[in-house]
């Protein structure tokens, strides 16, 4: 099945009815699921993402009619059904389209954590940050010539030193990237071969745990995600005066943890620092350790935040997510929904959580790591991309690398507090 006929038969099958006039690329409307003969049919929203501008991308006005019905689908617990044809947030948008999807994925993991049954049917492609929406889903289901990645196949193409029509690279990106090959991952992942595979939204209990778990599975089965590197002490200026009662800061395997003073509180930090692109690995590590400041002896009564520390600040020095093919045989977009969904459990429960940015940071990480907090800061001089600047180029032209000024990003609500620490 064809994503041209995936989506009719979604449009069927739901018996979709719009609810007003489409917003740019995206269209939201009504159905329903039918049931057996002495029950009643089940009301579901189904919300359409297509290409038609821009490569179906998601522009603030896509973003926000988005957040509206993700607040909907909460409050009602809803039946959810996401038709994604997206190239992600729009570039040419800049920093607006940014914050925009920043608060809508907000309101997409609250959706999602809300225990609303939610289905995805992937069109044609399904990149960046559509595909980490899609990835918060209970189920994804494949059409014949979806591709679904973090990064288009010009990237990663480019990344693996090809041509994006070189046949080799085709043939390897097929088996990364493609409805098939994403099918073979596990029972979440579904080819919509013909209307009886395509199912409807079901509820699945405590479903970001779970996806933590198979997550960290699938990525033992490729690698080890259990060795112990030794631990380094970090020491930066920049970290003394930002904590200036004193601080505690050690990495190991490429993820940060340790502790700091502020007002005479203990305050827990986390996060990634030398500006190394962020694979899978090191994306469920540190969702590991997220999930881990939590206590749950159960799945089916998850406790509150242990006494303790309940402040926690994530340092990020990272612009980028992974380029490598490896890491996108094994889905990375689910791996960086994994962060934000552990970040938005840790919100959920109590805790304070903060971002800052130490040095750079773009594209699927920022949103991984600023959809569920309560603040981004930004220390003066640092950078925030839509994408890491080798991305923008490719897609709009060196013209379209520029720095902006701290007010740029407020206004936008990619950032919210600039720290300048006395260096200025």
């Amino acid at each position: 099945m064809l994503s041209a006929e995936c989506l009719s038969t979604v449009k069927s099958r739901y018996e979709f009815i719009p609810m007003g006039e489409p917003t740019g690329n995206l269209t939201i409307g009504r159905g329903r699921i039918s049931a057996g003969a002495d029950e009643a049919d089940i009301p579901v929203f189904v919300a359409i993402i297509e290409n038609k501008i821009a490569s179906g991308s998601l522009g603030i006005k896509e973003c926000d009619k988005l957040a509206s019905l993700f607040k909907i689908v909460e409050a009602q617990k809803s039946s959810l059904v996401l038709y994604i044809d997206s190239a992600g947030a729009r570039v040419s948008a800049g920093l607006p389209a940014l914050g925009a999807f920043r608060h809508m994925y907000r309101t997409a993991l609250s959706a999602a954590a809300s225990g609303a049954p939610i289905t995805a049917y992937c069109g044609a492609n399904c990149f960046g940050g559509a595909s980490m929406l899609a990835a918060l889903a209970n189920k994804r289901l494949y059409s014949t010539n979806s591709r679904f990645a973090m990064s288009g196949p010009s990237i990663l193409a480019q990344a693996a030193g090809f041509s994006a029509l070189d046949d080799a690279f085709n043939a390897m990106s097929a088996a990364a990237i493609s409805g098939e090959a994403r099918a073979r991952l596990g029972s979440a992942e579904v080819m919509a071969a013909n209307a009886g595979s395509m199912l409807p939204p079901s509820h699945v209990a405590n479903a970001a745990v779970d996806q933590h778990v198979r997550l960290g599975a699938r990525l033992a089965q490729v690698r080890s995600v259990n060795k112990v590197g030794s631990a380094e002490k970090i020491e930066r200026k920049d970290l003394a005066k930002l904590y200036p009662e004193g601080y505690r800061l050690e990495e190991r395997n490429g993820i940060l943890n340790g502790e700091a003073q502020v007002e005479g509180q203990t305050v827990m930090l986390a996060g990634l620092i030398g500006g190394k692109a962020l694979g899978a690995e090191r994306a469920w590590t540190l969702a590991e350790a997220f999930w881990n400041m939590r206590s749950m002896p159960s799945r089916e009564a998850p406790a509150p935040v242990p006494v303790g520390p309940t402040t926690l600040h994530v340092l990020v020095d990272c612009d980028s997510h992974s380029t490598s093919l490896d890491d996108e045989r094994i889905m990375l977009s689910t791996y960086l929904a994994d962060i934000a969904s552990a970040l938005h459990a840790l919100a959920s429960a109590g805790m304070h959580v903060e971002t800052t940015v130490l040095g750079k940071l773009g594209g699927g990480v920022y949103v991984a790591l600023a959809a569920a907090v309560a603040k981004v800061n930004m220390l003066y001089g640092t950078e925030i991309q839509l994408l890491p600047g080798q991305a923008i180029a490719s897609i709009l032209g060196d013209a379209a690398l520029q720095k902006h000024e701290f007010n740029e990003y407020k206004v936008a609500g990619v950032a919210d507090q600039e720290l300048k620490l006395g260096i200025v």
